[in-house]
């Protein structure tokens, strides 16, 4: 499994009915993209409920394999993201874990990422053991579709996402987002649990 995502940050008077409708019309395009384990297409919206300082277009993914993403990447899709709104820094994690949780039959509508750096003085072994733990806790949470850790081994950074039915808990840190799509085409491909 390969974990992805772009943030593209908008200005603050950006009207945000405009990705709404972008991804309204265009995020059916994905259904049925083989190798795509899930994409969630989240927004933040500044002062919203959640208090983003930004307007942001922020889709994550978990891939199946890296085919899968390259093909994305340099196929139309993609292009127009670049053509519409400038070539993001695409991230990439690889993948360390997967899990769906007991809300995974329903359609989320939130989401959060948390980003933690592996100090660099801790054993990178125990850092990532007890992000797994948290991980499978967090997949026992109720409300949780699916949640995912990845790792940027050049960075040393842990990234945690969890897809929620409604909202996320307040304790939950990190990033929130609204879901406006989820397309799953192949999520049932995605490996469960550790992913070594």
């Amino acid at each position: 499994m390969l974990v992805m995502q772009y943030r593209i940050t908008l200005p603050a008077d950006y009207d945000m009915r405009i990705i709404r409708d972008r991804v309204e019309a265009k995020g059916p395009l994905l259904d049925d993209f083989s190798g795509l384990g899930l994409k969630a297409y989240g927004i933040r919206e500044r002062g919203g409920v959640d208090g983003s300082p930004v307007h942001q277009y922020v889709p994550f993914y978990p891939w199946t394999a890296p085919e899968a993403m390259n093909r994305f990447l340099w196929a139309p899709g993609f292009q127009g993201i670049v053509r519409d709104f400038g070539r993001p820094a695409v991230e990439h994690w690889q993948g360390l874990a997967f899990e769906r949780g007991p809300a995974a039959g329903t359609v989320p509508r939130a989401a959060t990422r948390h980003a933690t750096p592996v100090p660099a003085a801790a054993d990178p072994a125990s850092v990532v053991e007890d992000a797994l733990a948290r991980l499978a806790e967090r997949a026992r949470t109720d409300g949780v579709h699916a949640t995912a850790l990845g790792i940027d081994p050049r960075g040393w950074e842990l990234i945690h996402f969890t897809l929620w039915e409604d909202c996320a808990p307040p304790s939950e840190p990190g990033d929130r987002y609204h879901v406006l799509h989820l397309s799953a085409p192949d999520l049932s491909a995605l490996p469960r649990g550790r992913q070594w």
